[in-house]
């Protein structure tokens, strides 16, 4: 039976090209593999280069969960590195990530003012971006995942920009890169293309995907740059599935090192404990689920606080140093 409520007309939208549109980062924004524009050092940073190296070198998961911004903030090529090198052997990342990567590699820009565009009622309303959802289709209908198809797409397009995408870079290195959603969290669920069955499957098809690469996360290490919601949640279930499974089998999931890359201030926290629930840290996900909760059984945490301009160029630096 239909619901009893009227729905939007999406077929009332009025889409304009990108070509209309302002935007914030272009492609000469995007660093090339060796450019640090702000020098970063710490003790904390070293012990999980080290855990990732020692990871590699062991052969167990390296997973990184990262959020948009790592994009918007002009490090794909860094990203790109670390895939093609097979020192992160899983990437996972929320919706918004896609369309940047997408909006990149087709347009070499990407990221609009949402203050702007929200104002005027054109937040998010773009034809390219749209593109991405039919993409999504076709890729779901053959049994693949969001990161899979759209990477497997780009590598395989004539865009001209598709070696900054980060999705590509995944596909050509065969190593999953893994997208979560909500629905009606990105600007592409406002096209009326975008299709809510296909979205949700594909995703989910990568949620079991991501699970999949936490089977080998004993000795491993998970990275969680920028992502407050997405990252801490997913893995949190994920992980959960993974030991279940294991307890099973005679296996354990716990001695690996999880690291949080953001900027809130934790200084006055102990990184060994949950925060009360009447401090603001408690409601936190990257503290108390990565930091606390999924390795209070024998791993070992670190917390990054600097922006991902100085932390992601010195980690890589530092992998350099102990991997090539």
């Amino acid at each position: 039976m239909p619901s009893r409520y009227n729905q939007f007309d999406r077929s009332r939208l009025q889409i304009a090209p990108l070509a209309n549109r302002q935007h914030i980062l272009h492609l000469p924004d995007v660093l090339a593999v060796g450019q640090r524009p702000i020098e970063f050092k710490s003790d904390s940073l070293a012990g999980v280069a080290d855990a990732v190296a020692a990871a590699h070198k062991r052969g167990s998961a390296v997973v990184m969960m990262m959020g948009a911004h790592v994009i918007k903030q002009g490090l794909s090529r860094y990203v790109i590195d670390l895939l093609e090198h097979k020192w992160i052997t899983h990437l996972a990342l929320n919706g918004a990530c896609t369309i940047h990567d997408y909006e990149l590699a087709r347009i070499g820009a990407t990221s609009e003012s949402v203050a702007r565009y929200i104002s005027e009622g054109r937040f998010g309303l773009w034809q390219e971006s749209g593109e991405i959802n039919d993409i999504v289709s076709a890729g779901n209908a053959q049994g693949m995942g969001l990161g899979e198809c759209l990477g497997k797409h780009i590598e395989q397009s004539d865009l001209p920009h598709r070696d900054v995408s980060i999705l590509a870079g995944a596909w050509r290195a065969g190593t999953p890169a893994t997208v979560h959603i909500g629905i009606g969290y990105d600007i592409v669920a406002e096209h009326p293309n975008f299709d809510g069955a296909a979205w949700g499957q594909a995703s989910y098809r990568d949620f079991l995907i991501f699970a999949k690469s936490l089977e080998n996360l004993e000795g491993g290490a998970v990275l969680c740059y920028g992502s407050a919601v997405m990252g801490p949640e997913v893995y949190l279930k994920a992980l959960s599935m993974v030991r279940n499974v294991a307890a099973r089998e005679g296996k354990t999931v716990r001695h690996f090192t999880s690291a949080v890359f953001d900027l809130v201030d934790l200084s006055d926290s102990d990184l060994q404990a949950e925060a009360p629930k009447d401090s603001a840290e408690y409601y936190y996900r990257p503290f108390k689920t990565v930091l606390v909760r999924t390795v209070r059984d024998g791993g070992t945490s670190h917390y990054i606080r600097g922006d991902h301009l100085a932390t992601m160029p010195a980690l890589h630096a530092l992998l350099t140093d102990r991997l090539r």
